[in-house]
């Protein structure tokens, strides 16, 4: 979970972005030597697919209760892994019932978007509000009190959207696809699948793993490139969708020990990890100003209200000093070149590099 942290004194500004960010914590598996079989590659991807799928369906209940901003990281963070194996197995744009399962996960994860965002900032809020000194304490309760009104509505719409998915039945069509008693899908199986979806056979897997990872790299350059272009919020919060999905990608790789991807998995962690302070601090902006938008809140609370909108100010000044951030790691960086080499070697010799694992 990203955290802010107001600081003190009399040019304080809203947060403390001097420090670097610390990666998400997350275990780490073992290096191994690949034990992959060849030809058993797809067996394995399916098996990812399933772990995922169970870690998926495992938080919804605790989702649905709506008091564990965890579950609710955890099953957003599970869908877009589940996704990603997905796009292995069935290269999109798919058709047909695999189309309709995707949806469900991509729908799922962004119904929760906004109910994650306001648990975000009410943790920083929070911590602000525990400290003995805290400044403008008052502004500060006001905003927490706007987010907790803000989260009970945005989770009843969340609830609503989630109840009419039919999550079981998502539950047993997919698995259903994905294994026949923990197995590959029975041959009658997949015939069941959509008719524009071949079989996957043992000699398409360096294929497949050449051409996703040659389609997202592409578009998580492009991406970058783009922000450091044209640096409007927009833009650059889909570098950081852009990075998210590269690095599940590199998780799936690093599954086979491919040397290298530990690396790449921790820089692209750190990247993500910092767009997601700015995210953050770009959210806040916006609950903010919706705020000081309200024409009751203005006559009624003028006061909190000309402090808020110093405190937006500051927070421009905090947001920007992560852009620059952002810009020295992304910019033909080190790391961003050890990457490029990284990708052109497994897109001209998958195989071989599978192998070496």
């Amino acid at each position: 979970m990203h955290s802010v942290k107001e600081t003190t004194g009399h040019d304080a500004t809203v947060l403390d972005v001097s420090a670097s960010p610390e990666p998400e914590q997350e275990p780490r598996p073992e290096k191994k030597v690949r034990t992959v079989a060849p030809g058993e590659e797809w067996n394995k991807i399916r098996k990812l697919a399933v772990r995922q799928l169970e870690r998926f369906m495992s938080l919804e209940p605790k989702v649905l209760r709506g008091d564990d901003p965890d579950a609710i990281h955890d099953m957003r963070v599970a869908s877009r892994r589940l996704q990603q194996v997905l796009d292995l197995l069935y290269f999109p744009p798919s058709a047909g019932e695999i189309r309709k399962l995707r949806r469900v996960i991509r729908r799922s994860r962004r119904s929760l978007s906004k109910v994650r965002n306001c648990d975000v900032l009410l943790q920083s809020v929070g911590a602000r509000l525990a400290r003995k000194r805290a400044s403008r304490r008052e502004i500060w309760t006001a905003v927490e009190h706007y987010l907790h009104q803000r989260r009970s509505r945005t989770f009843e719409k969340s609830l609503r959207k989630i109840s009419k998915m039919n999550m079981a039945g998502f539950y047993v069509h997919l698995k259903g696809r994905l294994t026949v008693n923990g197995q590959k899908p029975h041959p009658a199986a997949q015939k069941l699948l959509d008719a524009g979806t071949q079989e996957l056979l043992p000699g398409q897997f360096y294929e497949r793993i050449g051409e996703t990872l040659e389609h997202v790299t592409q578009a998580f350059e492009d991406q970058i490139a783009q922000s450091l272009a044209d640096p409007r919020a927009p833009v650059i919060h889909a570098a950081r969708i852009a990075t998210k999905r590269l690095r599940y990608l590199i998780e799936v790789i690093r599954e086979f020990g491919v040397s290298g991807s530990d690396e790449l998995v921790v820089w692209l962690r750190n990247l993500q990890h910092l767009l997601g302070e700015w995210h953050d601090l770009e959210v806040l902006e916006e609950m903010m100003i919706e705020m000081v938008a309200r024409p009751e809140f203005l006559r009624d609370q003028l006061e909190i209200a000309m402090g808020l909108e110093k405190l937006i100010l500051r927070n421009r000044v905090a947001k920007k000093t992560l852009e620059e951030k952002y810009f020295l790691m992304a910019r033909d960086s080190f790391e961003l070149r050890q990457m490029k080499e990284w990708v052109a070697y497994l897109l001209s010799a998958p195989s071989a590099a599978f192998v070496k694992a």
